[in-house]
């Protein structure tokens, strides 16, 4: 199986559970994009339009490390 790279944006974090955060990611996505498709986020939507994928985060190193809005790359390799 070849890798695949997924670019996700953070749209939510629940923190309603002390020592634990829940993150939720959906692929990138735009209401506009440039006519020739030059936008990178463009490509991605294209193959990948549309999912979610939530996370629960109990290292504390992590805890608070992550923002709404922002946008992450996603590798997915498969483990031999």
């Amino acid at each position: 199986m070849p890798a695949m790279r997924a670019k996700m944006r953070l749209n939510h974090i629940d923190k309603r559970n002390e020592g634990y955060e829940t993150l939720y990611f959906n692929p990138v996505s735009a209401s506009r994009y440039p006519e020739d498709g030059s936008d990178e986020d463009n490509t991605f939507a294209k193959f990948s339009p549309s999912g979610m994928l939530s996370l629960t985060v109990a290292n504390q190193a992590l805890l608070g490390k992550f923002a709404e809005g922002e946008v992450y790359y996603l590798d997915f390799t498969k483990v031999e």
